[in-house]
């Protein structure tokens, strides 16, 4: 259900989020810079991490992260699931170009400037930088890079490479263009040094972003193929690439399959953020069309570990005697480390979905209640936020600091923002069915639409309503057939496809959709990927994740307020304030979330004990083969 396998790997912004000197940046202690630096750079303050909550966990020097396995063995496999197809192996182009092979964002193939912690919230330490530095106004950062990083063929990572991959991701790929929007240049400022230069002061994540960089290499791309063929940054390409990170391909069958095997001697290997952890030989991915294979392969033991998404699934498919026989390990890990907006989505580009009043009719017309008795066991909680799960999500009415922001765009929003909470419409009896159906037609009304012979029509034009529910995957199908039948009591015409997942991808890069389903990862410190996701800018960027379309004032000013919040309270106020405006305009009927990683495995792994408390299963990062439990389990 999530096309972007985590939106972009969640935009990058998840995995690898840092986001207030005082309180905001620790420094560690100035470093001396090298010999050929220039006077300018000997007045920097020089940091080996960076956070936006507070002070570092890890001091200069720190040997390795918490809650890894020191010990752990670096051997074995691991075999996981991939749903969909491939033909592709360059990010840069995977916004609006080919389907991304699994495994394509860090850290496996590609290293970035900056490794985030598993134990601390929005904080990266020095990956392929061994340092960062930034004025006090956060109007640009250096990072300087560590000598001995080198990539797969021996040669040095540069600030050519940075600057390259900079410039290339800015340029072609839409969600990084809005991500790095700030970012105004990248240029060589000493040997090592590379220094970003943002519009303005006051964006303290944009250090952080920068961090966050996939770094590719110039040379490289700049070269030719083994046919004799210059490369081309801007095209699809199934020639595996050169990277620098732990892993690197194998192996592959396009579409099907891919093998990612250890790199033996990475230069990284002893850097304290990577000790522990890449513990497998090898990394397999498995490509399969439909769920329902995808799961009986698990229980055939082709597969070593699949999460699990669908509640049906998890309450009645793991009834196999492998379970019986402990063989197979159900675990549920908690998610702490970022909240979600999951929903049935509106292309408001289309005149049908325009006017608020209608996409509020579809929410009055959801019966979620019934829905999550008959199809979901009862274990999902209604989505009532755009940060769902965090301490981030509006509750109550606005007070405050965030009542003085919504009281600078009071005539952009709609009057209730102020005076209720919002709620979803409860359904789950014949009664509420009956009323909340009633009040969808006089929002229907109101916006200008009528049954007519029991078809739902535009009083102007008589133009029937009919919309079309697209879906990716086969086993979401029913829950679109639940939701069609309350629509058709409204007298819409409904329709319910599935489509295979390049087809889906390219329907929703041409905003070709009327309805679909699609999730918002969101951190436990939002900023600049708010404005990829809602603003204005992005809602015409073929790629974007701006799906929706929405260009409303209120939300880009409210925007801005997070990505320039100045303390953690700002930034909680500003936050809640943009809730409220998405809310309030119906731009989504919410769907639902669970609060934990579902996941079952054959027993031949290990993992740390605590699990770190933001990395959920963070499975195969952390773990590690065990021979022992392997051989218990055939």
């Amino acid at each position: 259900m999530n096309r972007r396998s985590l939106i972009k790997s969640a935009l990058l912004a998840l995995a690898a989020r840092g986001l207030p000197l005082p309180a905001w940046i620790s420094p560690a202690p100035a470093q001396t810079p090298g010999p050929a630096a220039p006077a300018a750079a000997q007045n920097k303050v020089w940091r080996h991490g960076i956070s936006l909550y507070g002070e570092l966990k890890y001091p200069p020097g720190f040997k390795h992260f918490e809650y890894v396995n020191v010990g752990a063995p670096k051997t074995g496999t691991a075999r996981m699931i991939a749903l969909g197809t491939f033909d592709n192996f360059n990010r840069v182009v995977s916004d609006v170009k080919g389907a991304l092979a699994a495994g394509f964002a860090p850290p496996l193939i590609y290293d970035t400037l900056l490794a985030s912690s598993a134990d601390e919230i929005s904080t990266g330490y020095g990956l392929l930088a061994e340092a960062m530095s930034h004025p006090d106004d956060f109007s640009s950062v250096t990072y300087r890079l560590r000598r001995e990083a080198k990539w797969h063929d021996g040669k040095p990572v540069t600030a050519e490479d940075v600057i390259f991959s900079f410039n290339a991701f800015k340029k072609n790929s839409p969600s990084q263009a809005a991500y790095y929007r700030h970012v105004v240049k990248a240029e060589k400022t000493d040997e090592r040094d590379i220094t970003f230069t943002f519009d303005g002061p006051g964006n303290r994540e944009l250090p952080q972003i920068v961090g966050q960089l996939i770094v590719l290499p110039k040379h490289w791309w700049e070269g030719t193929d083994a046919n004799g063929k210059q490369r081309d940054i801007t095209a699809t390409t199934l020639e595996p690439p050169l990277g620098s990170g732990p892993y690197r391909i194998k192996d592959f069958s396009a579409g099907r399959n891919i093998v990612y095997e250890r790199v033996k001697d990475y230069w990284g290997a002893g850097l304290n953020v990577n000790v522990g952890q890449y513990n497998f030989d090898e990394l397999h991915y498995e490509y399969f069309r439909d769920t329902t294979v995808a799961l009986e392969a698990f229980k055939a033991d082709t597969i070593d570990w699949r999460t699990e998404n669908s509640a049906k699934n998890w309450a009645t498919a793991y009834d196999f005697p492998a379970v019986a026989e402990k063989r197979v390990v159900r675990e549920e890990f908690p998610i702490r480390s970022q909240g979600i907006m999951q929903a049935f989505a509106f292309n408001i580009r289309r005149a049908k979905f325009q006017d608020p009043r209608v996409r509020l009719a579809f929410n009055y017309a959801l019966d979620f209640e019934e829905m999550n008795r008959q199809l979901f066991f009862g274990q999902y909680k209604r989505i009532a936020s755009y940060f769902q799960g965090t301490e981030l999500a509006a509750t109550g009415l606005p007070s405050g600091r965030e009542l003085e922001l919504l009281e600078t765009v009071r005539d952009k929003v709609p009057p209730e923002l102020f005076k209720k909470p919002y709620t979803n419409p409860v359904n789950g009896t014949p009664e509420a069915v009956r009323n909340n159906l009633r009040e969808a037609i006089r929002l229907l009304k109101e916006a200008g639409y009528e049954i007519r012979d029991q078809q739902l029509v535009n009083t102007k034009t008589g133009e029937p309503y009919s919309v079309e529910l697209l879906a990716e995957d086969p086993t979401f199908e029913r829950v679109y057939l639940f939701y069609k039948p309350s629509l058709e009591r409204l007298g819409m015409t409904v329709t319910v496809r599935t489509v295979d997942p390049s087809q889906f991808e390219n329907r929703l890069r041409s905003w070709d959709f009327d309805i679909t389903t699609m999730s918002w990862p969101e951190s436990l410190s939002p900023g600049n990927e708010q404005r990829g996701y809602w603003g204005s800018q992005a809602a015409d960027q073929p790629g974007s994740d701006n799906l929706i379309g929405i260009k409303n004032p209120a939300v880009d000013a409210m925007i801005d307020q997070v990505i320039f919040a100045k303390n953690r309270p700002d930034l909680e106020a500003a936050v809640k304030a943009l809730d409220r405006v998405l809310l309030w305009n119906f731009y989504v009927v919410p769907q639902w979330s669970y609060p934990y990683v579902r996941s079952a495995r054959w027993d031949r792994f290990g993992h740390p004990d605590p699990m770190p408390k933001y990395g959920a299963a963070a499975f195969p990062t952390v773990w590690w083969w065990d021979a022992a439990k392997a051989a218990k389990t055939g």
